[in-house]
């Protein structure tokens, strides 16, 4: 059975330093790696694109950072969805798109790693899709806690990929996914 690659959020505004300072800097590498292998594979591709309702948002329509990032390019064969909450799941046509295409297994990439992906990998895990996340081709920014102590973008990723691992997902590297997994 085939695995989807879901990319979440790789649009322009995600790069504004607004944003703050974010964890793994070799994410969008990664991703690109695992792209460039499903497209020689043949393998479907999703782009979810974030369309925020906050006319202050990176991803406020018509805007440029709402467009994706010129390496993450949809392919007119590959499938689009928008979203205005952080999981792709809700409002959106995508779980009937996979399985329209008896699509169950799902690989999730992208931005924010304890926002849209950990959104939409638990929804996806709920709906009994067989769910990976790419630890190293995801990745987040520092953020304060309920108790206002700053955390750091590795800090904050680590315990959004704590909260999915064996619960709703499998955490995998690229290199994992790439050999199979």
């Amino acid at each position: 059975m085939t695995r989807a690659l879901i990319l979440i959020d790789m649009q322009r505004g995600i790069a504004d330093p607004a944003l703050g300072r974010r964890n793994n800097p070799e994410a969008e590498d990664n991703i690109a790696r695992l792209l460039f292998a499903w497209r020689d594979a043949r393998r479907p591709v999703v782009h979810v694109r974030h369309i925020s309702r906050s006319p202050r948002s990176v991803f406020w329509p018509g805007q440029e950072g709402a467009e994706f990032q010129d390496r993450f390019q949809p392919r007119a064969d590959e499938h689009v969805v928008e979203k205005n909450v952080p999981d792709a799941f809700i409002n959106t046509a995508l779980e009937r798109w996979l399985l329209v295409r008896d699509i169950r297994k799902v690989a999730i990439v992208g931005v924010i790693t304890n926002n849209s992906v950990e959104a939409t990998a638990r929804t996806s895990g709920n709906l009994g899709f067989d769910t990976i996340v790419v630890s190293d081709a995801t990745y987040t920014f520092d953020k304060a806690d309920f108790n206002g102590t700053l955390r750091t973008a590795g800090e904050v990723h680590a315990m959004s990929l704590a909260n999915l691992h064996d619960e709703y997902a499998k955490v995998v590297t690229t290199i994992e996914l790439l050999r199979g997994n």
